[in-house]
């Protein structure tokens, strides 16, 4: 195939060495807003050539790696561009600010559209941090129109196991972004506001794997993770409520030596991370 790329940060850096990784013989264009991504990309091999407006007809797929409101704006104006036979599919963390107007483009114009979301990555960015095993045994998730080709569906599934990844999920946009909320976003402004006590400045000697854990992903981009919260804003804002009340409960209890209720608490807490484990 031809495969074009759109953005060579870590996700769609990643995303163009895993390709040329699966050996499959496919052909790598790319594009990128600042020119050294692109050319350290083309020096590497991992691009074979640079995504221009003449070549965007000759893809067969194009992932589009940027932020939200430049994902939508990149597609509105190169939708008269794409080949009938063109797939093109987001790899952004939200879909609802991206899918409605995106799915319209593409019924208009006469090419498919499929939102995506790698559930991969790293505290770091660029195309420097990319990593040709950077989706190994991750979830990729596929938000289709009701009108997809079921093919196409047959075929991004096939192609995305191809890089590594070791599931598919198909889901809706409403869906996603309520689930994201929890399981990604959610973790991140957690972490971030973890790290602003005091006590961070004296955590040396003090620290060890929870501690890592928990704060590994406060190092965040904030210009995107901002775009990615207020996309969000309603889902994300239901689970921080969600997650205030039951840190409340915890205080009040630590607070009073509430100890049957702080054990009740604790244990509803190892029995819903059980339960998790088998989802």
């Amino acid at each position: 195939m031809n495969i074009g790329i759109v953005g060579l940060g870590l996700i769609g850096g990643s995303m163009a060495r895993a390709i040329k990784r699966s050996g499959a013989g496919h052909t790598v264009y790319a594009c990128n807003r600042s020119k050294a991504p692109l050319e350290a990309a083309l020096g590497e091999g991992v691009v074979d050539a640079v995504l221009t407006d003449e070549a965007l007809p000759l893809c067969d797929l194009v992932l589009v790696a940027l932020y939200p409101r430049s994902t939508v704006d990149y597609v509105l104006e190169h939708a008269p561009l794409f080949s009938l036979d063109t797939a093109v599919v987001d790899l952004c963390g939200v879909k609802g600010a991206v899918c409605p107007e995106c799915f319209e483009a593409a019924r208009e114009h006469g090419f498919a559209f499929v939102g995506g979301h790698p559930m991969a990555g790293r505290e770091v960015s660029g195309f420097s941090a990319s990593q040709e095993e950077l989706f190994d045994g991750a979830s990729m998730i596929l938000v289709p129109p009701e009108d997809v080709d079921p093919d196409l569906m047959s075929s991004l599934h096939d192609f995305f196991l191809s890089l590594g990844f070791g599931r598919i999920t198909v889901s809706t946009m409403e869906r996603h972004d309520r689930v994201i909320a929890y399981t990604s976003q959610l973790a991140h402004v957690v972490s971030n506001a973890y790290v602003q006590s005091e006590a961070s400045a004296m955590h040396g000697g003090f620290s060890a794997g929870s501690f890592k854990d928990l704060t590994r992903v406060a190092r965040l981009k904030v210009d995107m993770w901002t775009e990615l919260f207020l996309d969000n804003r309603d889902a994300l804002s239901f689970e921080l409520r969600g997650l205030i009340d039951r840190l409340s409960a915890f205080e009040s209890a630590i607070r009073t030596g509430d100890a049957e209720t702080l054990a009740v608490m604790l244990e509803r807490g190892v029995e819903m991370k059980e339960a998790s484990e088998n989802v």
